[in-house]
């Protein structure tokens, strides 16, 4: 993407105000897009982005600036801005910049750029037919496919020369069933990864569209949801979207640094249940969320964030590890070069335990049952969230009977943790993208059906 001649150039000019440290991060990205409605082409598009940031520290303060524009006037005009925020004495230092060696662990097979694109749409419509065929009831079918390619080149004045590429993919699909006026939504959207068009061959997206249909039918007959303090299973795959919120975030330096985070000093403690053991992997062959190195240029790992209730560690990125004397752990993530970056989530999991679903189910006296969870908000700071539920049943003398709706969990990430008591063994990932001060990137939440024996359901009267 650049030369490291030109690289040094900048990053030197970056440092001429007394910065003791200067980043130099590169981006180009290649986004393609086709969307169906009712199975027929509502949009499709391509777009190309390129820039560059540049980034200097001084002690425990940052600055950064970017540019669109990547000749060599235009960089160092921008390494002056970010330099300009620096008051300090310049010094000279000697910038030798090494290539990172890593593994790739998320090859692609097949480039969707160059996948036909009428291929691909007949794809889509076989699936909306699918939909429309399954139930007399579906109103409305959306299917659509995005693909993106991004190229990264970091560079620092530690010496740091890291280039990757990513290549993600992903199709998400919904179905609206409609009956005397009534209308219920259910969709898919964990159907993604580091593949190309390959994708169409791992997955069956005809009969993931049977069961969209099959939940967006059956929310019509659903009755309301009971509320109250009960015992609440929450289902695995998406249901990993509460850890993610209401601790996950609160496990960021982002948080941690500034004390700001409820688990701000707790490394070494005890957190959660002894039945819970969480992990963020950056390293998992070709998740939604993994990354061969971050966009500081670290190379990914695989961090253990809670071992059998105790708290191990936390998501570093390396301004972040600056503040709280720690190194990075590879956990810095931006949008694009339009954003600073900092500690932000990868594949975040709680790990397989010993019982199955049918265990847990039958364990629970009475309760609820989160099979899929749906969207909700979490307060940054202090933990608290409301989230609401896709699917759910309820639970009567442990067999799952009918199913409700309007369902919302509510608490405290602190508290949710130690009241997790049973942990199942079936595992499974779902594909997310999660917003925070460094922009939307694309992450992984993932656990077996989990069973938290007190947590406040809200519902509809």
């Amino acid at each position: 993407m650049f030369d490291k001649k030109l690289v040094a150039e900048i990053l030197d000019e970056a440092l001429s105000t007394g910065a003791d440290f200067a980043e130099f991060f590169a981006e180009d990205c290649k986004v393609r897009n086709l969307a169906l409605g009712d199975g027929k082409v509502e949009s499709a598009g391509a777009v190309l982005s390129r820039g560059v940031g540049i980034r200097v520290f001084d002690g425990v303060f940052q600055a950064y600036a970017y540019t669109n524009l990547t000749d060599r006037e235009s960089l160092l005009k921008t390494a002056r801005k970010a330099a300009a925020a620096i008051a300090g004495k310049a010094g000279n230092k000697v910038i030798n910049l090494v290539d990172t060696a890593f593994e790739d662990k998320h090859k692609i097979k097949i480039s969707p750029f160059k996948f036909d694109r009428v291929q691909e749409a007949d794809i889509y419509r076989r699936v909306s037919d699918k939909m429309f065929a399954a139930s007399p009831l579906i109103s409305r079918t959306d299917v659509s496919g995005g693909y993106k390619n991004r190229r990264i080149l970091v560079a620092n004045s530690d010496g740091v020369w890291a280039e990757d590429e990513q290549n993600r993919m992903r199709i998400v699909m919904s179905a609206i069933a409609s009956r005397d006026g009534l209308n219920e939504q259910a969709g898919e959207s964990n159907i993604g990864g580091l593949f190309g068009a390959e994708i169409f061959d791992l997955y069956n997206l005809e009969e993931i569209a049977e069961d969209v249909v099959r939940r967006a039918v059956n929310k019509l007959d659903a009755c309301a949801c009971p509320t109250g303090m009960m015992p609440v299973v929450i289902g695995n795959e998406f249901g990993g979207v509460i850890f993610h919120e209401a601790c996950g975030h609160s496990l960021e330096a982002t948080k941690v640094a500034t004390g700001s985070s409820v688990f701000s000093g707790k490394l070494g403690q005890k957190i959660a249940s002894e039945v819970v053991t969480a992990v963020d992997d950056a390293t998992i062959p070709n998740a939604w969320g993994s990354i061969n190195i971050d966009d500081e240029g670290t190379p990914a790992q695989r961090k253990v964030l809670i071992e059998k209730g105790v708290l191990k560690n936390y998501m570093v990125d390396r301004f972040g590890g600056r503040r709280m004397k720690m190194p990075s752990n590879g956990s810095a993530r931006r949008e694009s070069y339009k954003f600073i970056p900092t500690s932000r989530m990868s594949n975040t999991l709680i790990l397989n335990g010993k019982s199955t679903e049918e265990e847990i189910i039958s364990a629970t006296e009475s309760g609820l049952f989160a099979r899929n969870m749906s969207g909700g908000s979490v307060h940054p700071t202090t933990g608290e969230f409301n989230f609401s539920v896709d699917e759910a049943y309820l639970i009567e003398k442990g067999k799952i009977t009918k199913q409700v709706k309007g369902a919302k969990l509510i608490g405290h990430g602190a508290d949710i943790l130690p009241n997790i008591d049973m942990v199942g063994n079936n595992m499974a990932y779902a594909c997310g993208m999660c917003g925070s001060v460094s922009g939307s990137i694309p992450t992984t939440v993932g656990q077996p059906t989990i069973r938290v024996k007190a947590l406040t359901v809200g519902g509809q009267k």
